[in-house]
């Protein structure tokens, strides 16, 4: 197995033109802002395209990107339980914008959704909202919904996951259509 290494977003403009990107993070997200050149591939998404990475990886580098590094961890370690070598960037898309370096959107900008930490910070806030509401007005024992997004986030940060996160990517508007993945994956085969 190979350990994956980051580099910090210095190191990465300085070597953008020789690194293949790959953003793992949701369609809407991407949609929102990447780094220049960088190719989709949701993490959940990422088993499928391992052949297409690892030709991609013995071409030279593989910078894998998310919001902040942590699903690009995940990828690196999933690419590394398979042999393929890989890069993260240390703080990821918020860190590179963060510095100044300009952010890539695509032409024809579909609907641009929310990152995905906000959309855990909304659901996790309603639900413990609604826990507390309904355990007011109704009965009690609806606080556990509350209690339970409470170890939930607990359990996350322990884990460096997000069982929420997870299942939000699932929802329509955080998927990739598979001709989008596709042509994606045509990309990167296509790339020198």
């Amino acid at each position: 197995m190979t350990t994956p290494s980051a580099l910090s977003t210095h190191e990465t403009r300085d070597r953008l033109h020789e690194l293949t990107v790959i953003d793992v993070r949701t369609p809407g997200e991407y949609a929102g802002g990447h780094l220049p050149g960088a190719l989709n591939i949701p993490l959940d998404r990422i088993r499928r395209a391992l052949p297409d990475v690892r030709q991609a990886a013995d071409r030279g580098g593989v910078l894998i990107v998310c919001a902040s590094g942590a699903r690009s961890e995940n990828a690196c370690r999933i690419l590394a339980e398979n042999g393929i070598t890989t890069a993260t960037l240390s703080g990821g898309t918020s860190a590179w914008a963060a510095e100044g370096h300009d952010l890539h959107r695509p032409q024809g900008n579909p609907r641009a959704t929310w990152g995905m930490e906000r959309q855990v910070r909304l659901t996790a806030g309603t639900v413990v909202l609604l826990g507390l509401l309904l355990g007011l007005l109704v009965h009690p024992a609806f606080q556990i919904l509350s209690a339970g997004i409470a170890a939930g986030l607990v359990f996350s940060a322990l884990t460096n996951t997000c069982g929420m996160a997870a299942l939000l990517a699932k929802l329509p508007h955080n998927r990739t259509r598979a001709a989008d993945l596709d042509a994606t994956l045509a990309a990167l085969r296509g790339r020198r």
